[in-house]
């Protein structure tokens, strides 16, 4: 089996439960394929970078999930038939990451593993002007 990870935003017009049933439908659609999900995030109602079908905000849900490629293709042929959903994306990982996703970490989490990094890591801005 390999390993994914899904994104999908849903309508801003749905209430949290509609959309924790709608990722319990897609969880089972896995469970049935002889799959697993490892980590479901729940990232909340978020401002969209530009309009999809009228809708300025979604509500964003991420998978990681264990299974073979037919399981993933019947999911994303489920999601596809959903109106509530708006966008997907499917990738498929080496491993799963068992931490937050940076969409759920703290903005002071982003900021530590940054300055950890350096600012080698992203160049550096001082001194490149004369």
């Amino acid at each position: 089996m390999a390993f994914y990870e899904t994104v999908f935003i849903a309508r801003q017009e749905l209430s949290a439960a509609q959309v924790e049933a709608l990722a319990a439908n897609l969880t089972e659609i896995i469970t049935q394929g002889k799959g697993e999900i490892t980590k479901t995030e729940f990232c909340g109602l978020r401002t969209l970078a530009y309009s999809i079908k009228k809708n300025r905000k979604g509500h964003y849900v991420l998978f990681n999930i264990e299974a073979s490629a037919p399981t993933i293709k019947e999911m994303e042929r489920q999601i596809g038939l959903n109106e509530d959903i708006l966008r997907h994306l499917t990738i498929k990982l080496e491993k799963l990451d068992t931490e937050p996703s940076p969409l759920m970490q703290s903005k002071q989490s982003r900021d530590r593993r940054y300055e950890s990094l350096g600012n080698d890591a992203y160049g550096s801005f001082e001194g490149d002007r004369e």
